[in-house]
């Protein structure tokens, strides 16, 4: 499915489980906070990781999906609206359902655009007022 770079078309994309985009979207988002913490501080490894911790829980993914979600285009729309209305298997241990479905279907977009190797566009969303 994945070609040489990791990139699927969109046909390809859309067959994607949304829960399986959510779980390579945590990945991403996840890489996206610990790069911009990194480059933004000289804090040792064990405090990045707890500001990282605190910026990638379901409750702040929640969040950032209520900001993000106004400034999806149609198809980042519909990966959202799929995803945060799959049932899942699990669900976060100290976030509400709510924010866990935001927060799984925010992930899934940063999956799709990764998949789909839309790089510019995952900067972007993951820049959007993140001041």
């Amino acid at each position: 499915m994945f070609d040489v770079d990791g990139v699927v078309s969109k046909a390809e994309a859309d067959n994607i489980n949304p829960v399986v985009l959510a779980f390579i979207g945590d990945a991403v988002y996840t890489l996206f906070v610990r790069e911009k913490l990194a480059e933004e501080s000289d804090l040792k490894s064990g405090e990045l990781n707890k500001r990282a911790s605190g910026l990638v829980c379901a409750k702040a993914q929640a969040e950032r999906a209520k900001i993000l979600e106004s400034e999806f285009t149609e198809e980042e729309k519909d990966v959202f609206r799929r995803a945060r209305n799959t049932k899942k298997g699990t669900r976060a241990k100290s976030a509400t359902v709510a924010e866990y479905n935001l927060s799984t279907a925010l992930e899934a977009v940063f999956g799709y655009l990764q998949v789909t190797g839309k790089r510019d566009r995952l900067n972007y969303l993951f820049n959007y007022k993140n001041d």
